[in-house]
């Protein structure tokens, strides 16, 4: 680059070049300059003698600037009194002539005016005088200051670290409020000005309103909102819904109190309209910065929210749906290079308007991990179920990952993003990522009923800024807690920017019910993603096979049959009962003279687990590489050793075939152990029974002890109980009966020390008396109680 050797020649080329390889959008007219300093006196008239060096005496201090006009900064008209200007100076493009205080030093106005633009760095050990065409640089010069040189600028190589986080925020979206002042309405205005200051407190952005000061430059970039267009809102929305939410501006106090009164969880007043279509104009900016390149990343602090919006109406706090206008608008404009997008929804209602707007879109990946409840949590129906997963060119496109329960916390998350978010995001690849970024999944927000911390939300954040080439945007839905969803908005904001994400606290894991979750997740999308490999058995498989295969739970008991009869000479006891599946006709047997014997000791289990490593691309076992686990059978040659009767039942989880959709797993453990006991057990000549129960089969015990009066001819119950397993509890028929008490006393529960009852600070008598093993899976609990509970049996039947 040719650059002249003047002062001033080489400031105006150097300033043009920094405006032409900034990727920023052009400034707004630059406040006018300070008057020049008064020119010095000529030097008296007298021969030119030699003089030493002086330094030329500094430059007075430029005249304080005035405040500059809002219309100065981002061309939008004076907003109301309740407006601090200052504060919306985020909200207009880049400025370079931010006011510089009065207070600030020379070498702070020449740093403020002489920084280097967006795309370029400083080489600081290069002065101006080494710096020319031959080595590639750019210089610029200080006329301000004799003691510092020029430096030469280059062209940064980490194009994506020099650009900035941009932010979008507008007070006027507190304007949308409940009219009912007696209403302390969850979706506050205080939302987004909680989630601001803290940004601000932070030191993130300069806003004299809380920092006190105002600088050149901030941190982030500011995007302007706007409103959005009827066009723009067509893309998702009917005309109809637009022409409803327009009207409610005219609407009186009494018809917006019935209006919100009736509608589905969404409040309106004169201004919603006004604001829902700021907020979702601020969405739209926010992506189209990010996808023209003026700011990295960005994150919308806007409202109110969008995703449960459908496209024929409000609802859940909901006007437009930000993120779905959004997404239409900015694939519509980046028609080359924004192709497929991923809109990722961790509030923790699903978002069903979002999900229907791109149920049959094959460019939207729509990703949810909410809390469903069975369809009972908000939003009820079947909508965010796991299978739920597009329709037509879109099957597939559709991801839900439904929490059977409140409670989830970070390790929760963390494994559902590991094991199904982020392998089917980097499958889909997408041009750009979309966080519809509810915060009421996270602790101390009571209407979510989660526990995710800042450090989660940090941690899900930093895991989606791998795609798209960092191209992420974070538009604001749910979150009511205020504390919680600032403190969550800044962690998510400071990861953006480029810090490392919290860390999480220690032994913070999943859960069994999200581990179960997951896995069905899992297996439901193995049908349209590689990455969800080893694909599912097909139930409808086995229904069409059902002649010709058989599940391995039948097979083992067949076994296990086939055992007990050649070691004990045990067989089957006929089930006559319409209430009991047809399944159960093989699963009980016992010993030939049970019915004479004294003692008897009924055993009721779970099938015996199956240890095996399966092909990670088939799924299919290797026989030779799998293990049976059976150690109940310890108990039961324990007892025939001891010459007890014994009966033992197996519950089977499911059955093969089309009968296994009307099968209920503990309905059945019920209604066979009161079968048992009414048909061989109460009519045996036994005087000592002794009932023992391995894993979730120990409901029909605990069913049994409820609604049979059976306590007199039983010495003890026993239950083992591994991490994963249910803890049941006795429930008397009668409220002053003392069952709990006789339970306590006459039963012992072998628990894995991992079980989460051992969180209490309290053991309650209604579970019986527990032990704590220092052992996981169910078969070490079997084998590690074996001596303490065959000791206490025989004591129990020595008193």
């Amino acid at each position: 680059m040719t650059m002249s050797t003047t002062d001033e020649d080489m400031t105006d080329t150097v300033a043009r070049t920094w405006h032409a390889q900034s990727p920023s959008p052009p400034p707004p007219p630059p406040l006018p300059p300070p008057p020049p300093p008064p020119p010095p006196p000529p030097p008296p008239q007298q021969e030119p003698q030699p003089q030493p060096e002086l330094q030329p005496p500094p430059p007075p201090p430029p005249p304080s600037l005035p405040p500059t006009p809002l219309a100065e900064v981002s061309g939008a008209q004076e907003p109301p009194s309740t407006i601090n200007p200052l504060a919306l100076r985020l909200n207009g493009s880049e400025t370079t002539d931010m006011a510089i205080p009065d207070s600030a030093s020379s070498a702070e106005r020449r740093s403020a005016r002489l920084a280097p633009p967006v795309g370029w760095v400083e080489d600081p050990d290069t002065p101006m005088m080494e710096a020319g065409p031959s080595n590639g640089g750019v210089t610029r010069s200080n006329t301000n200051s004799s003691n510092s040189g020029g430096k030469i600028l280059r062209p940064n190589p980490l194009k994506y670290s020099a650009l900035r986080t941009g932010i979008c925020y507008d007070v006027r979206m507190r304007f949308h409020a409940t009219v009912d002042e007696d209403d302390m309405h969850p979706e506050d205005p205080r939302r987004i000005y909680e989630i601001y200051k803290a940004l601000c407190m932070a030191g993130l952005i300069d806003d004299p309103t809380f920092t006190g000061v105002v600088k050149r430059n901030d941190i982030m970039a500011g995007i302007r909102a706007r409103e959005v267009t009827m066009a723009e809102a067509l893309l998702v929305h009917s005309r109809e819904h637009w022409e409803f939410l327009e009207g409610t501006k005219e609407l009186g106090l009494k018809e917006l109190q019935e209006l919100s009164r009736d509608g589905d969880s969404v409040y309106f007043n004169a201004e919603s309209f006004f604001c829902s279509r700021l907020s979702c104009g601020g969405a739209i900016e926010t992506c189209d910065a990010v996808m023209s390149g003026k700011v990295k990343n960005a994150i919308a602090v806007i409202r109110p929210p969008g995703h449960h919006a459908e496209p024929h109406k409000a609802m859940g706090f909901c006007l437009f749906n930000n993120v779905c206008v959004a997404t239409k608008a900015i694939q519509r404009k980046y028609t080359d290079t924004c192709k497929k997008v991923l809109i990722l929804d961790w509030d923790v209602h699903h978002g069903n308007g979002t999900q229907t707007a791109f149920y049959e879109d094959p460019t939207v990946l729509y990703m949810s991990i909410h809390r469903y409840q069975n369809g009972k949590f908000y939003p009820e129906g079947p909508q965010g179920n796991l299978d739920q997963c597009g329709a037509g060119e879109g099957l597939g496109m559709n991801v839900n990952v439904p929490w059977d329960s409140g409670g989830m916390g970070d390790g929760d998350y963390m494994y559902a993003f590991q094991r199904v978010i982020m392998p089917i995001a980097l499958e889909f690849n997408p041009d750009l990522v979309i966080i519809s970024a509810g915060f009421d999944a996270a602790a101390g927000d009571t209407l979510g009923g989660c526990f995710v911390t800042p450090a989660g939300y940090a941690h899900m954040t930093h895991m989606l800024m791998c795609l798209a080439d960092g191209k992420i945007v974070v538009c604001l839905e749910g979150g009511y807690n205020l504390q919680s969803i600032s403190n969550s908005a800044l962690a998510v904001t400071k990861v953006l920017m480029g810090e490392p994400p919290g860390r999480l606290h220690d032994g913070d894991v999943a859960c069994k019910g999200a581990v179960d979750v997951v896995h069905e997740c899992v297996m439901q999308q193995s049908r349209y993603w590689r990455c969800m490999k080893p694909r599912e058995v097909m139930p409808e498989l086995c229904d069409t096979l059902d002649h010709k295969s058989a599940r391995l739970n039948d097979v083992i008991r067949v076994y296990q049959t086939k055992q007990l009869w050649d070691q004990h000479k045990m067989t089957v006891l006929p089930i006559f009962c319409d209430k009991i599946a047809e399944s159960f006709a093989h699963q009980v047997v016992a010993t030939g003279n049970y019915q004479s014997k004294e003692t008897v000791v009924f055993l009721v289990h779970d099938p015996p687990p199956v240890t095996a490593q399966p092909d990670p691309k088939t799924n299919r076992i290797a026989l030779h590489n799998a293990l049976l686990i059976d150690t109940g059978a310890l108990y039961i040659d324990w007892a025939i050793d001891q010459g007890f009767g014994v009966i033992d039942a197996n519950v089977p989880l499911a059955l093969g075939g089309k009968k296994n959709h009307e099968y209920d797993a503990n309905k059945q453990t019920e209604e066979l152990c009161i079968y048992m006991w009414d048909n061989y057990l109460e009519i045996s000549d036994a005087k000592n029974i002794i009932l023992i129960s391995v894993g979730e089969s120990a409901l029909g015990l605990i069913n049994l002890l409820a609604h049979r009066d059976c306590r007199e001819r039983l010495k003890g119950v026993i239950s083992f109980i591994s991490e994963n397993t249910t803890l049941r509890a006795v429930l008397p028929s009668i409220a002053d009966d003392n069952l709990t008490e006789w339970y306590h006393q006459n039963s012992r529960v072998f628990v894995s020390h991992e079980h989460p009852v051992w969180a209490r600070p309290k053991q309650r008598k209604k579970f019986g008396t527990l032990v704590k093993l220092p052992v996981c899976d169910i078969h070490e609990v079997l084998k590690a109680s074996y001596p303490i509970a065959t000791e206490w049996m025989k004591g129990q039947l020595e008193r």
